[in-house]
């Protein structure tokens, strides 16, 4: 079946369709990681998005339920060049064609996704339409600038959970995978996954849901924290009436401006417990001290971003997914900026100089360093200590 990709500034790209058929708008953006294709279908913070891949050849190694960020996918439409229609992967359980078919979620491959990538860095991310139906090109566009964007939407309320609950009470869904080791006996085998074992809990944790990823909890897991998942208008005063030892601010989509409410309550959380935020969580933190976002061109939104620590000097390769950044001009003289993105210098870090608060843009749950970045959770954990 054919496929159009329509923009909202009248450019628009023919394909063959996969997945679900239909009709879907969003913002298109795009993702140049090489890897990580479920995970980015997955993600939260990729509400009210149309994700176009870079890499060409998706969907290689089919689709496993283990390595999922959310319960289901979340992009408003997928764009490839080439569809494996064959997984070659003895965990994988599904097609990739036949996932997004189950989730009635529209994909589109065989366009030049090299030529739609150019076009999006020159002009920008902009709303776009994905369909099936028999429509022209120039009404597919104009019902592209006529759908809804990014800027100025609450998404959050879409994707975080509606009740509390502890993340993992069991301690099967934290274990850090690994290779087989015969010389480690503490690797536990299971159905032919291996994992590492998990270190005891020491401190309680209350994580605000604005979309949270999986492996985020998974982290947090391994460090020692024991989490506790809460809605993202839960208040500050029944987040501190838990009495948790810190609180985590988690990532998320749409613009973060439009979070008016949300940043009060953080900002009453400030000097009465620790807190860490990723992404979306950062820049609600960066509101909530005062500073003011404002939106990127095209994003970050792949495993190569580099980003440098102003502290040490050191240099690291990132995973990011955002369409936001911090303006730094904006920040009061109590907050630290302690990483940039060497790419375009925008906010990648910032630290309170007076609270135990701090943020990250990227994404150190991710693995493109692999592990340049996995400092940021015992960076908490010490963080936490310290207030004890």
């Amino acid at each position: 079946m054919n496929a159009l990709l329509a923009l909202e500034d009248g450019r628009h790209f023919k394909g063959r369709a996969f997945g679900a058929t239909g009709k879907t708008s969003g913002e298109i953006c795009f993702n140049t990681s090489m890897t990580g294709y479920q995970e980015i279908l997955t993600d939260p913070s990729y509400r009210g998005q149309i994700v176009t891949m870079t890499y060409p050849l998706i969907g290689n190694y089919g689709i496993t339920p283990l390595d999922s960020e959310s319960h289901h996918p979340h992009v408003r439409g997928f764009v490839i060049e080439e569809l494996c229609d064959i997984p070659s992967n003895w965990r994988s359980e599904e097609s990739l064609d036949s996932y997004l078919k189950n989730h009635d979620i529209i994909g589109i491959q065989g366009i030049d996704t090299r030529s739609l990538t150019r076009h999006l860095r020159e002009r920008g991310a902009m709303k776009a339409i994905l369909t099936t139906d028999d429509i022209s090109p120039e009404e597919a566009c104009k019902q592209a600038a006529s759908s809804e964007g990014v800027v100025g939407m609450d998404y959050v309320r879409e994707v975080t959970t509606s009740e509390t609950y502890r993340w993992d009470p069991d301690d099967q869904l934290s274990r850090e995978w690994t290779l087989v080791n015969p010389s480690n006996p503490q690797n536990k085998s299971e159905d032919g996954n291996h994992y590492h074992p998990l270190p005891d809990t020491k401190y309680r944790i209350v994580a605000y849901d604005f979309g949270i990823k999986h492996n985020i909890l998974r982290r947090l897991r391994q460090e020692g924290f024991l989490v506790d998942v809460v809605n993202a208008r839960t208040s500050a005063d029944d987040v501190l009436a838990m009495q948790p030892d810190g609180v985590f601010l988690s990532n998320g989509p749409g613009d973060p401006e439009a979070l008016g409410d949300i940043h009060k309550e953080v900002t009453s959380l400030i000097g009465k417990t620790p807190l860490f935020g990723i992404c979306l969580g950062h820049q609600i933190l960066a509101h909530a001290i005062g500073g003011k976002t404002f939106k990127l061109k095209f994003g970050h939104r792949g495993g190569n971003q580099p980003v440098k620590d102003l502290r040490t000097g050191n240099v690291a390769i990132t995973s990011q997914n955002h369409g936001f950044a911090v303006d730094p001009d904006s920040l009061p003289q109590d907050t630290a900026i302690t990483h940039i993105n060497l790419n375009d210098n925008t906010v990648e870090g910032l630290r309170s100089t007076t609270d135990p608060v701090f943020g990250v843009q990227y994404h150190p749950e991710a693995a493109p360093g692999p592990n340049d970045a996995r400092y940021f959770f015992s960076d908490f954990a010490k963080l936490i200590e310290q207030g004890r």
